[in-house]
């Protein structure tokens, strides 16, 4: 059985600190919303699992998917910019099959997590800019054996 993942970077956040609490600007909302609309359109999302990053703009980003998914997002504390990718892998195996996920982080763990799950390598990940998604296909979510099946940005979608 195939198993889905969108892995998503939240929307252009402000500058500030503590950076756990950056909020999005503007054009951050409009990203996230933007990207929450062309989520809600794509198969197989309308089971996922949504998880957010516990920092604030995370879960701001999280939220509007939220509203586009009619569902509310779940905090996981282990998807910080700083975390270890093959921590989240590790989780992702140890999840129950059948139900896809939508992650809401931040660089770098985005394109780590995407270079380790589909190059086998976090070095090799992708450079996401806000609201990017990375779309994942596997069998199992382990290093090397993901296939990336489509990756947008919020320009793509005009």
């Amino acid at each position: 059985m195939v198993e889905r993942l969108w892995i998503m970077r939240h929307g252009e956040a402000a500058p500030g600190a503590p950076d756990p609490g950056r909020e999005l600007t503007a054009h951050g909302r409009e990203e996230a919303r933007r990207m929450a609309s062309w989520l809600a359109g794509q198969d197989g999302v309308g089971e996922a699992r949504l998880l957010a990053s516990p920092y604030h703009r995370a879960r701001q980003t999280a939220q509007l998917v939220g509203e586009a998914l009619a569902r509310e997002p779940e905090t996981l504390s282990l998807i910080t910019p700083d975390d270890a990718p093959r921590a989240v892998a590790d989780w992702l195996l140890a999840q129950p099959a059948g139900r896809p996920l939508v992650l809401v982080s931040h660089m770098p763990l985005v394109g780590a997590l995407v270079g380790l799950l589909v190059e086998g390598r976090a070095d090799r990940g992708l450079g996401f800019p806000t609201g990017g998604v990375a779309a994942l296909e596997a069998e199992v979510w382990a290093a090397g054996c993901a296939r990336l099946a489509r990756f947008v940005t919020p320009a793509d979608l005009g």
